[in-house]
């Protein structure tokens, strides 16, 4: 990356208008619609109705990422073809949710042109995700293109070279065709900046699509793109593919490869972030995994694990081989009790489960409070992200005089920082040892929990995964996604944590409960922010959890409860 800064700055504004234009400029006129009013909340429906794709480039984007592979790789579609259907539907969805930052349509199609040149004359695919297109969170770098993370700051800064899994994903056959809009720093669960504004929910778009991977969700949720790639450093892949109804999966670190991505804290190397698929199917997160582990990139990273993708662990070996399994439900944390869809979709699972020959235990939450606070969660100065994020962010500011945004509120300029986004003075080094000498303390505790429930299960195993809410609510209304340790803690502690769809919120079945006895004052605030009319039609997600390196494990598991899911329905 080539982070070089001329002397002569232009302030942010102009810096900001320059390439709203050029961004706009990026955009086929041909592919321009008339999307419905503001007041048409729900868009999902829009991209087969507006008339801009034809019967095949429909029929090309609601194809899984499986199928779509069989059919590029005997030639039944073109690279080109699949690109410029998933190209055309991607820009629709930009129109309706405000998606999209890098579009760069020539560079996409030439690269599936070449791709389908070597097919046709070699026989042969490029890789195991030849001719696919894939969307990447803007804090991928790609070569000659700007990565901002919603930095005005940081428009005019070209990559001189692609990031490490950009490289991978190139060998494997993938066609990069959109990079996607995320909140300035990344360090927030929503997706709103100065530069390119704000991504709203595809099935409610009063709601927040999430973030740090907000524009990933919505675009992935619209069947903009079949696979999507998320960052994750507090729940950046799991908040946005849980609000919008996605498959996802946030690995422990060390197995996708990070290197030459542009971050928020970057530096700190006591919960490092993370890349992982966002789809709208299960198989699509199996596809991505095995692909980018037999690329072998620990020879690319030197931070990434030397582990293959393990055939044994995904089928379970070390866990009965799938039968008569043990999951845990987490009810809730101890600090927020999730609202009413939340609750009803953990009981959807636990029924489905049993129904299908597994048996459910309860998970009781070993110090997620502290777990939290240790990460991010609170104003006090002794949490890992907050040690020198203030001083990360003015400095990157400073240069152009570009604002901190400190709410995601509507219509607010200016409203007191976020619980998870505290502005402090930072701590000094001993400090901050002593806070990573509480977290690895805490591992340990965690993993000899998580060993110690063998002696309830009956199968002579401990718990086989955890299941748990991906947050206490669905997608919110904008600026009111203030509570992220439901996620947070398991990066907290590295455990790999997927994402599956489990139902929606139903004003009839979802209604408001009786006040509880609050566990503090964010409890309180939550359970009265809740109103299952502001949250119609949202989606409603869970996370499935297991021990350290354990993802093919976790995909497989996920698989397990989904097919019970369907088969309950």
């Amino acid at each position: 990356m080539n982070n070089s800064i001329p002397t002569d700055i232009p302030h942010w504004t102009a810096l900001v208008a320059e390439k709203k234009q050029r961004q706009s400029e990026s955009i086929p006129h041909e592919w321009v619609v008339t999307p419905p009013s503001d007041s048409t909340l729900d868009v999902s429906a829009f991209p087969e109705t507006c008339g801009l794709l034809n019967p095949r480039e429909i029929e090309i984007t609601n194809t899984s990422v499986d199928v779509l592979l069989e059919k590029l790789a005997c030639a039944a579609w073109s690279a080109v073809d699949v690109t410029t259907a998933f190209y055309k539907r991607a820009i629709v969805a930009h129109q309706l949710v405000n998606c999209l930052t890098e579009i760069f349509v020539d560079r996409a199609l030439a690269r599936a042109a070449e791709l389908d040149d070597y097919l046709k004359n070699t026989g042969k695919v490029v890789g195991p995700l030849h001719g696919l297109p894939i969307s990447l969170k803007d804090q991928l770098c790609i070569k000659g293109l700007e990565t901002t993370i919603g930095y005005a700051s940081w428009i005019g800064q070209y990559a001189d070279k692609n990031a490490v899994l950009v490289d991978i994903l190139i060998e494997c056959g993938a066609v990069p065709f959109v990079r996607t809009n995320v909140p300035q720093t990344l360090a927030w669960p929503e997706s709103f900046n100065y530069v390119f504004g704000r991504t709203t929910n595809p099935y409610n778009r009063s709601l927040t699509s999430g973030g740090s991977s907000g524009g990933e969700g919505a675009l992935v949720a619209l069947k903009g793109s079949p696979l999507g790639v998320g960052g994750d450093l507090a729940g950046s892949i799991r908040i946005p593919s849980a609000f919008c109804s996605l498959y996802a999966l946030r690995p422990s670190y060390g197995r996708v490869p990070c290197y030459g991505t542009r971050n928020t804290l970057d530096g700190q190397d006591s919960i490092l972030p993370v890349l992982g698929p966002m789809t709208n199917s299960v198989i699509g997160v199996k596809v991505f995994m095995k692909a980018v582990l037999n690329a072998k990139p620990w020879l690319y990273d030197p931070l990434v694990v030397r582990k293959k993708w393990d055939e044994d662990e995904y089928n379970l070996v070390d866990h009965g081989s799938g039968k008569n399994m043990c999951f845990a439900i987490m009810w809730d944390d101890g600090v927020v009790v999730p609202h009413p869809p939340i609750r009803r979709s953990l009981e959807i699972t636990k029924a489905a489960l049993l129904k299908a020959g597994h048996k459910v235990v309860d998970w009781k939450p070993v110090k997620h409070k502290t777990l939290g606070d240790i990460a991010v969660s609170t104003p006090c100065s002794v949490t890992i992200w907050n040690a020198g994020s203030t001083e990360e962010y003015m400095t990157t500011t400073s240069v152009t005089g570009e604002p901190i945004i400190t709410t995601m509120e509507l219509d607010i300029a200016d409203a007191a920082v976020a619980s998870f986004r505290p502005q402090n003075d930072g701590m000094s080094v001993y400090q901050l040892w002593q806070v990573q000498k509480l977290r690895q303390d805490i591992r340990k505790e965690y993993l000899d929990h998580w060993k110690a429930t063998v002696s309830e299960t009956g199968t002579g195993r401990p718990v086989d995964a955890i299941i748990c809410p991906a947050a206490p609510f669905a997608a919110t209304p904008h600026g009111k996604n203030r509570y992220l340790d439901y996620t947070a803690v398991w990066n907290a502690l590295d455990y790999p944590a997927a994402v599956f769809p489990v139902t929606t919120v139903d004003s009839t079945l979802d209604r408001k409960a009786r006040p509880h006895a609050f566990h503090n004052d964010i409890d309180k605030d939550i359970y009265e922010m809740y109103d299952p009319e502001k949250f119609k039609n949202a989606p409603v997600c869970l996370q499935l959890v297991g021990r350290t390196l354990e993802e093919e494990a976790v995909i497989r598991m996920t698989e397990i409860a989904d097919a019970a899911l369907l088969a309950a329905k």
